[in-house]
């Protein structure tokens, strides 16, 4: 893994900003990611990406999640265009900013994934090109991916980016930016005045004056994430916090309900999340907490005798014991 370093300078930490809400263009992208790319593939998302999936056969959007993935993928690059500056939860107003984007522009991210794959699709060229029939099938690829997809948990989606929104807001408000920064996600490290973290390819960002928009994302799980053109507005995209709990069986939202009042939200969702089994690695993205914290949790649910934890080969493996099944699914007997 390498290293993303953003540097600032004394005015761009007065000009850190937290966004308003989800932004619908990345979580299209990264909720593509989910799908496609097995290894982008989280516990977390098991539930939804089982309902897409039916949704997607259902519909015959195959091709649509082929394309998107080719044009978006889960890689070290994939065209900025696709998720414009700014932050916009409404996908009519992203998608209008996505086929607006100048044709030059277009064509010279497009060109530089091209060089990327071994064998391009020969429709990279008419969207490359500009032409009006490559951009109308990129758009209506766009808004049948969204409504059959994403359109059903936008609810969800916003709850959760809000919930997240809302705890950094009182983080900010009680230790100011530098803290803010601090814990913004296990893989960022703020060593003023420059903030690190894990990245696909070593680079720097320097953001000489013009601040930083950090939004958050429900379906971008495992890294933060920058735009590739360092001349674009800065943003960095970071994973919410999240509790899991919109990932659950049907009807299972009460007993978590009841669940998090008893073990605390986190804890119940780390009960929920296990039923696969899960290294503490794993746990930890899930939850969107350190790798320690997940620890604790585990170490917590299993003196209770709610999971069981083993090793196979070179990994320790956490998942629920009977007591901690019957206790999840609300059997009585």
């Amino acid at each position: 893994m390498e290293t993303l370093r953003i540097h600032f300078g004394r005015e761009d930490l007065t000009r850190v900003r937290l966004a308003a809400g989800y932004d619908a263009m990345w979580e299209l992208v990264l909720s593509v990611h989910q799908i496609a790319f097995p290894a982008q593939r989280t516990p977390f998302f098991a539930g939804w990406r089982r309902r897409a999936g039916g949704t997607v056969s259902a519909e015959g959007l195959e091709p649509v999640v082929r394309g998107l993935a080719r044009l978006g993928p889960a890689a070290a690059y994939f065209p900025d265009f696709l998720t414009p500056a700014g932050q916009r939860s409404c996908v009519g107003e992203g998608l209008e900013a996505v086929l607006s984007t100048p044709v030059a522009r277009i064509r010279a991210e497009v060109g530089k994934l091209a060089a990327l794959h071994r064998r391009p699709p020969s429709w990279f060229g008419d969207l490359a090109d500009g032409r009006p029939g490559a951009l109308d099938r990129l758009g209506r690829a766009v808004r049948r991916y969204h409504d059959a997809v994403l359109a059903p948990y936008e609810r969800e989606l916003a709850a959760a980016v809000g919930a997240d929104l809302a705890g950094r807001t009182r983080e900010l408000a009680a230790g100011g930016v530098e803290r803010l920064l601090a814990g913004l996600h296990p893989s960022a490290r703020w060593r003023s005045p420059v903030l690190s973290v894990d990245y696909a390819v070593d680079a720097d960002l320097h953001l000489n004056g013009r601040g930083l928009l950090l939004i958050p994302t429900l379906f971008g799980v495992h890294n933060l994430i920058t735009l590739a053109d360092r001349d674009q507005a800065p943003v960095l995209v970071y994973p919410v916090r999240r509790e899991a709990l919109w990932e659950l069986p049907d009807g299972a939202q009460g007993r978590l309900d009841v669940l998090s009042d008893l073990l605390g939200p986190t804890r119940a969702a780390a009960l929920n999340v296990v039923d696969e089994g899960l290294t503490t690695t794993a746990l930890a993205g899930a939850l969107g907490v350190s790798p320690s914290a997940a620890s604790r949790h585990a170490t917590a649910l299993r003196k209770a005798g709610l999971i069981r934890t083993v090793r196979r080969g070179q990994r320790v493996l956490h998942s629920r014991t009977r007591l901690g099944e019957a206790l999840f699914r609300g059997d009585s007997g």
